[in-house]
């Protein structure tokens, strides 16, 4: 590579560090722009039409969030590094044509609809390799106010994903986020935590300590340079990036109105997978994910296997029917268990007439009852058999009677 070659794209990477700061992500205009003249020509057309109190030099900007960066221990991505994930992960042309049509047809065009635009660029901070990370993961997101219930449920699911190698993505949020990240950080596995504000900036507060620990063996990803605060309509514009990053998303909680939705829209807009836990009727985090299984725009899952059936190789990620533990009587002999499923659930019976009741010579059954009776399966007075307590499983109403 020559100097000029090295230098132009030592400009590229600080037009786009600069483009960060200087405008909010998801512009397709921003986008074209920069792909059109390149980001070093944009940011010095930006910093041109500034007002000269505010005008500065855009490649000393970009700099100086450069080294904030390299503080911290971030870097910058963009697009032809290395750890950039393909342009198939970032869909996002699909959503700015879907702009391009609302405009067409005369229809209001919201901030978040505006926001549609593939990152031009992402501050990284973790020792994990962006493309390696995400090409095989899923979204688990969901309400902030998350109840026991969501939060034990989005726990045990991210750490079932953890295990089978799949990378966990969420928001870095109080609740369902938080549960999902620590969920997968409890199975050693590896964790995405996409920001809406600089990958320096512990927000939410409490979070401080996860962060840190996501930044040790994870990874935290943000379109916002380092220093950089959250405001609201920012965390609707990074949800795209999770939906896009992530081959599925899954909803563990979510009110009627909520941001976990709002991503769960952005996955099916990009042809991405979305799921969703079924939760109490009469609970509010709840109606959100009760919405997206009855209009069918969500699968129901339950667990990570049921997850990865959907989101994993075709005919290979199957998902095992569940079943009930093994217990006693699924450990009995053939003529052991003919005796006990013709035991009456209360009442003593006779030796003869269990003989009578069950198709095996006298002498097999005989066996099994003193089996059964050493067990303390069975009680036994003289010649009669009945169930011991713990032994009565099967309602009488649903057992055969013997007369």
């Amino acid at each position: 590579m020559t100097s000029t070659e090295t230098l132009v794209l030592d400009e590229e990477r600080r037009g786009r560090a600069a483009l960060t700061a200087l405008v909010e992500p998801g512009d397709d205009r921003v986008r074209l722009a920069a792909e059109r003249v390149g980001a070093a020509d944009l940011v010095r057309r930006i910093a041109s039409q500034r007002e000269d109190s505010q005008r500065m030099d855009p490649f000393d900007l970009a700099d100086r969030l450069l080294e904030k960066a390299a503080k911290v221990g971030a870097r910058l991505a963009i697009p032809g590094d290395a750890e950039w994930p393909e342009a198939s992960l970032f869909g996002l042309a699909r959503l700015a044509a879907r702009r391009q049509a609302l405009v067409a047809s005369g229809s209001s065009v919201s901030t978040i609809e505006r926001s549609v635009a593939p990152p031009v660029a992402l501050w990284l901070r973790g020792p994990l390799r962006l493309a390696d990370t995400v090409r095989q993961s899923v979204a688990v997101v969901g309400s902030r106010a998350a109840s026991g219930y969501g939060s034990h449920v989005t726990a045990e699911l991210s750490y079932g994903l953890a295990i089978r190698d799949w990378t966990v993505v969420s928001g870095g949020a109080y609740g369902i986020d938080g549960s999902a990240h620590r969920g997968a950080l409890a199975a050693d596995g590896q964790t995405v935590a996409v920001l809406a504000c600089g990958v320096d900036v512990p927000y939410p507060p409490g979070h401080a300590g996860l962060f840190d620990q996501i930044a040790h063996s994870g990874l935290l990803v943000s379109e916002w340079p380092p220093g950089t605060t959250p405001r609201r309509p920012r965390f609707l514009v990074r949800n795209r990036v999770i939906a896009a990053l992530t081959a599925g998303t899954v909803v563990v909680e979510a009110g009627a109105r909520s941001g976990a939705r709002a991503t769960a829209r952005r996955a099916t807009e990009l042809g991405r997978v979305v799921m969703a836990v079924p939760g109490p009727v009469n609970s509010g985090t709840s109606v959100g994910c009760h919405q997206l299984l009855r209009s069918g725009l969500a699968i129901l899952v339950t667990r990570a296997e049921e997850v990865l059936e959907e989101v994993g190789r075709i005919g290979a990620d199957l998902a095992d029917l569940p079943r009930a533990p093994d217990g006693w009587r699924d450990r009995l002999d053939e003529v052991s268990a003919a005796v006990v499923e013709a035991m009456p659930a209360m009442d003593w019976v006779s030796a003869s007439t269990l003989c009578e009741a069950i198709s095996f010579p006298a002498d097999q059954v005989t066996t099994a009852l003193a089996g059964l009776v050493e067990a303390a399966r069975l009680h036994r007075d003289a010649d009669r058999y009945r169930l011991a307590a713990g032994a009565r499983t099967t309602p009488t109403s649903a057992r055969p009677s013997i007369r």
